[in-house]
């Protein structure tokens, strides 16, 4: 005959507390990795529109796209053109230490933050911003000789709003080209720039700018931001 067994109350409690366990332990870290790897794919999604966009308004103007042909202002009027876009929220420098919250204008410090979770200043944002279809939030930086273009990959009604985890920067060259942040050619590439705009010590307002290019190439940087 054969005799069945059964497990004890204090055993089956037992095992639940151990897979309890595991699972406080392992559930954070593969919420990062999702989470990480849903921000790497609006990420290239992004830098994919922007580049389309650059490349077409080359083509269409007739001259190549740089802060010497599209001085300071003259930027945004044109590019918006190119995007099926949901709202044109800001179209000069009224928009410094302000962004978009509930339709209205409110201090930066209320949305967005740097790479380190401080205080963000808006002045590379602040020469215009507009949504488009998507969700996407291009902020623009246009001053006399130089264009950058920021994205907030998943909106801005979406955290976390920090530069260097959702929100991303490029740079346009001189040539036309647009160029993640911090990679070779752009004006933060160098070890001033990543100690400063793209690292987990500095107290810099613009800290997170640089960081654009390590998160194209680095594998695991979405796996290693700063909380």
């Amino acid at each position: 005959m054969i005799q069945k067994t059964a497990f004890t109350l204090a055993e089956v409690l037992i095992t639940l507390g151990i897979i309890g366990i595991v699972a406080a332990l392992t559930l954070p870290t593969i919420i990062n990795n999702t989470r990480g790897k849903e921000l790497q794919s609006q990420l290239l999604k992004a830098y994919s529109v922007l580049q389309a966009a650059i490349n077409k308004m080359n083509y269409d103007e007739g001259q190549v796209v740089n802060g010497t042909n599209y001085p300071a202002g003259t930027f945004m009027p044109v590019f918006k053109k190119y995007f099926i876009s949901v709202n044109d929220m800001c179209k000069n420098s009224v928009c410094e230490n302000a962004t978009v919250e509930d339709g209205v204008w409110s201090y930066i410090s209320k949305t967005y933050k740097t790479y380190n979770n401080k205080d963000c200043n808006m002045s590379r944002f602040d020469d215009g911003q507009v949504f488009i279809n998507g969700g996407m939030l291009i902020l623009v930086e246009n001053a006399s000789d130089y264009i950058s273009i920021s994205v907030d990959v998943n909106g801005h009604n979406k955290k976390p709003n920090r530069w260097g985890h959702d929100v991303f920067s490029f740079e346009v060259l001189e040539n036309g080209k647009l160029l993640p942040m911090g990679a070779p050619g752009t004006t933060q590439n160098n070890d001033y720039g990543f100690s400063q705009y793209c690292s987990i010590t500095s107290d810099s307002v613009y800290n997170g700018m640089a960081c654009t290019y390590r998160a194209l190439t680095d594998k695991d940087y979405f796996k290693n931001l700063p909380k």
